[in-house]
């Protein structure tokens, strides 16, 4: 394995001027950078990351490029003070930071924000190309950086790519707002893995991704060209051990000490934020203080100390925000307080970490209702301080993505404020053998998967890929394979082709009837069959009437509906055996109530079969309504001789005894042939690649598993083949 190069919006340090006038790099405090830090130190890692210079510390770009790189393992990007402003505070932090958080009305659309965003993912990537060595890994994360995987792929077609988001993706119905929704979704899918933190997240994605370009996915897995994108949900952990001995340092003892001296035997309600419109502060303001009227016998006897920590200060819908929330504790402490009694202490800055940590262990009940959020850590770290002497309850948001993991906290509406206030009684009154059940189920949980587990978990998904990518490598159609192939050819006496239609010789297209030969498929076949030593044959599940008027002229051998019709060179159709079709008159009704369910879908009625297409129906019912389909013919034509066949958006029902391998027998037992080469793309082929002699070359177009020896990736590749085979 190589270097993992773990790139995201801002470096895991800083630089600062110390007290003799030089300038020194701390280490950032929360986020990615403490959540990653106690993982990337045991690989040979590059950090690649923007260097935010404060406007009171002068560097030396050279020498603290070198610094950077052999003291902290870091590589610096430096970005204009523009572009700060229009790609990270304005594109990243007006336009997705609401969108992705269903906070629409707050997002600006500007087309100035998007080309800064561009310009600066691509001075990222140029940065990355300058340093990348062929069996690097890279890991880029979260929103700034969304078009970066994709511009990488465009550069490097074989690099190992992992991409995370640590926010929220949103609905289709939000993401679809976006003006620049396409490029972002290209963006994202030049990575190999894509990892969010919840299911709910992977299900928005793909289904954008379905939406927007039309790929599907099976079980998470996408089919982009040559490649497979796999997306999953990865569930961030916190660094676990951290907070838990951290809890039981002399400093945050003595830290602990002051605390309840101050709160007396009060119970301690304790709330942690960024000061974020997402964070839902002013609902929970709301909420503690209906609690506070409907249990008026609790007055005096709690309080709730909320942290807030400055965010963004010079953006109006924050100030907005902070003028809100200092209103709200004025009125609270206004209407309840006493002389000997505040109801909320409201701290508007950052805490150190031992006296976080204090808080954390002391809090009786932690409050953390987010509007909507992508993970939230602070209710791990809040479990994570609790020993085994230690109680408290957590109140959780529904709508923050740790709730997904944290079963045994309170979950709340946090936009339902008499939930919220029902909740604070609850946990306030609850007996404390059922806390200590609580909290050891959530600690059994928490420090299992760590974040080192997480990362750990992500890095193996990323493998996983880079492993399967080398393995169908491996088989695939390269000049190489075609030359050994086209050695065999010219050797042989008798050859025998069996090609595929669509998907194969053709692309798919969204009307079926569109998809007719082109001048060069037909110029190609044309030249196959006119060798006499060749047996052309072109087996599809089109019709007779279809496949007659495109191919009939040639000089080959057709197979239409999958074997059901048989057309040998220079003779006439003639039709497979089957008994009388009586399926047809159950089957027929029910699929064409199925066409009048979901606009563009049609019904194709086949001499043998009839075939429901959904390829022009909504991405997403089309797949709905075939399964429901599927099912629905399951139990009626089981006590018929039928099969239910589903390909690329199409479900087929058809004779059972009528397959492509059957006549691919046909033709095989014909003659004593030297050279077989079967081409395909479907299901269906791969009966035709069952049936061949070990020594005949299959090739299976596309990615999905099959048991042909080559694969090809695109209808290109396969035309690349005929063609050397006719030169």
């Amino acid at each position: 394995m190589g270097r993992l190069l773990i790139v995201s919006n801002r470096l895991p340090v800083s630089p600062e001027v110390d007290a003799d006038g030089q300038v020194v790099f701390h280490g950032s405090v929360g986020g990615l950078a403490t959540g990653l830090g106690a993982f990337y130190q045991r690989y040979d890692s590059l950090w690649i990351g923007w260097l935010d210079q404060p406007d009171d510390v002068a560097l030396d770009r050279y020498s603290v490029r070198e610094r950077l790189h052999d003291e902290h393992s870091c590589v610096p990007i430096y970005l204009d003070p523009d572009d700060v402003h229009l790609y990270y505070h304005g594109f990243s932090n007006e336009t997705i930071w609401p969108v992705f958080h269903h906070f629409t009305q707050y997002a600006v659309f500007d087309e100035e924000y998007w080309e800064a965003y561009k310009r600066v993912n691509r001075r990222f990537a140029d940065t990355i190309a300058e340093i990348l060595q062929p069996d690097d890994i890279l890991w880029i994360n979260d929103y700034h950086l969304m078009l970066l995987p994709g511009m990488l792929r465009e550069r490097f077609p074989d690099i190992s790519i992992g991409f995370f988001l640590h926010i929220p993706f949103p609905s289709f119905e939000i993401f679809r707002m976006l003006p620049w929704r396409e490029s972002i979704i290209e963006g994202l899918l030049g990575a190999d893995v894509l990892g969010f933190h919840t299911y709910d997240y992977v299900r928005h994605f793909l289904s954008s991704v379905l939406r927007l370009t039309g790929h599907d996915h099976q079980l998470g897995r996408i089919v982009i060209g040559n490649r497979v994108v796999k997306v999953d949900a990865f569930p961030m952990g916190i660094d676990y051990g951290r907070f838990a001995e951290q809890a039981e340092d002399a400093e945050t003892d003595q830290a602990a000490e002051r605390l309840r001296r101050d709160l007396g035997d009060r119970k301690f309600i304790l709330s942690v934020n960024r000061l974020d419109y997402t964070k839902g502060i002013p609902a929970r303001l709301h909420a503690y203080e209906h609690f506070l009227a409907e249990h008026p016998g609790w007055q005096r006897r709690v309080g709730l100390t909320m942290v807030a920590v400055p965010s963004r200060e010079d953006v109006e819908h924050y100030q907005m925000l902070k003028r809100e929330v200092d209103e709200l504790v004025g009125r609270i402490n206004g209407r309840y307080g006493t002389m000997d009694w505040t109801p909320v202490r409201y701290l508007y800055r950052a805490i150190p970490f031992p006296e976080l940590v204090a808080m954390y262990r002391e809090a009786d009940v932690m409050l953390v209702t987010p509007l909507r959020d992508g993970m939230n850590l602070v209710a791990k770290e809040f479990v994570a301080t609790k020993g085994d002497d230690r109680l408290g309850v957590l109140i959780l948001s529904e709508m923050a993505g740790a709730s997904r993991e944290l079963g045994d906290a309170l979950s709340v509406n946090p936009f339902d404020l008499i939930d919220i206030a029902g909740a604070l009684g609850v946990a306030l009154e609850m007996d404390p053998a059922e806390q200590r059940e609580r909290l050891d189920s959530m600690q059994g949980l928490l420090s299992r998967y760590d974040v080192v587990a997480w990362a750990t978990d992500f890095m193996e998904a990323v493998d996983e890929m880079r492993a399967m990518r080398a393995e169908r490598g491996a088989r695939r159609l390269t000049e190489r394979a075609i030359e050994r192939i086209a050695a065999d050819y010219e050797k042989a006496r008798r050859r025998l082709l069996l090609l595929d239609y669509d998907g194969t010789l053709v692309g798919f297209s969204r009307k079926p009837d569109a998809a007719g030969p082109d001048e060069e498929l037909l110029g190609l076949l044309h030249k196959l069959a006119a060798d006499g030593a060749n047996e052309v044959v072109v087996e599809s599940g089109r019709s007779r009437e279809t496949l007659e008027p495109w191919l009939g002229d040639l000089n080959i051998s057709l197979v239409a509906e999958h074997g059901a019709l048989q057309r040998w060179r220079g003779g006439d159709w003639i039709a497979a055996p089957v008994g009388e079709a009586l399926w047809r008159d159950d089957v027929r009704p029910i699929m064409e109530r199925y066409v009048e369910r979901t606009p563009g879908s049609s019904l194709e009625v086949k001499q043998y079969s009839l075939v429901w297409h959904y390829r022009g129906a909504d991405p997403g019912l089309g797949p709905l309504r075939a399964r429901e389909l599927r099912d629905a013919l399951g139990t009626l034509v089981e006590n018929y001789d039928v099969a239910i066949v589903e390909g690329n958006r199409v479900v087929e029902v058809k004779p059972a005894s009528l397959t492509k391998g059957r006549a691919a027998v046909d033709f095989l037992e014909s003659d004593d042939w030297d050279f077989v080469l079967a081409i395909g793309d479907g299901r269906t082929d791969e009966e035709v690649f069952h049936v061949l002699p070990d020594d005949a070359y299959t090739v299976k177009v596309g990615i999905a598993g099959s048991r042909a020896h080559y694969r090809a990736d695109t209808v290109a590749d396969v035309r690349m083949l005929l063609s050397r085979l006719v030169r």
